[in-house]
């Protein structure tokens, strides 16, 4: 069975967030929604989540990592070393790391998780890759086990792009036609 965690840290973005969560539990994977440090977490429009957990609660036996951008969700996320231990243990052992809109730039860059890899993340972020990230002008960037995209508008792509990694490509593309994302 796959498994994944998906944290939100105060200021997250919210269709960054949810629409992850639902494509993930349509597509039958285990998905635990965690906070960073609360278990009611506010989002950049002043959504609040209520997580099954928190970080430091949550199992460590997860095959991918998901982590929402939003301001200044991605920057409270940065600065969680409990977070950059278990997402640099997970890279360390293959699992998929995922991140979305100022994410990859804010989070994974200087964590050393984009080095040498193809990757973008949210309009004008990418100045902050150094010469080692390779930028793609993409929606969504697969490389390895590292999948990045742009921003909420790429959520629904993100999310699929990560069934298509933790299942196949055949469920990825069976709910993007059931939920007429693509017919």
């Amino acid at each position: 069975m796959c498994k994944a965690l998906i944290v939100l840290a105060e200021g997250f973005e919210e269709i960054e967030t949810v629409t992850p969560i639902d494509i993930l539990r349509r597509a039958g994977i285990t998905l635990l929604v965690t906070g960073l440090s609360n278990n009611i977490v506010k989002g950049s429009r002043g959504v609040n989540i209520v997580t099954e957990t928190t970080l430091d609660k949550a199992p460590n036996d997860f095959d991918a990592c998901i982590l929402p951008g939003g301001m200044p969700g991605a920057e409270n996320l940065s600065r969680s070393e409990a977070l950059r231990s278990r997402v640099l243990n997970m890279h360390a052992h293959g699992k998929v790391i995922a991140a979305i809109c100022a994410a990859p730039a804010l989070v994974l860059a200087p964590w050393g998780i984009l080095k040498g890899k193809k990757a973008t993340c949210f309009e004008g972020m990418e100045e902050l890759f150094d010469s080692s990230v390779n930028f793609e002008k993409k929606d969504v960037v697969v490389d390895g086990n590292v999948i990045t995209s742009r921003g909420a508008g790429t959520a629904l792509d993100f999310s699929l792009a990560l069934v298509e990694s933790l299942k196949d490509k055949t469920t990825a593309d069976t709910i993007a036609r059931k939920t007429l994302y693509r017919t």
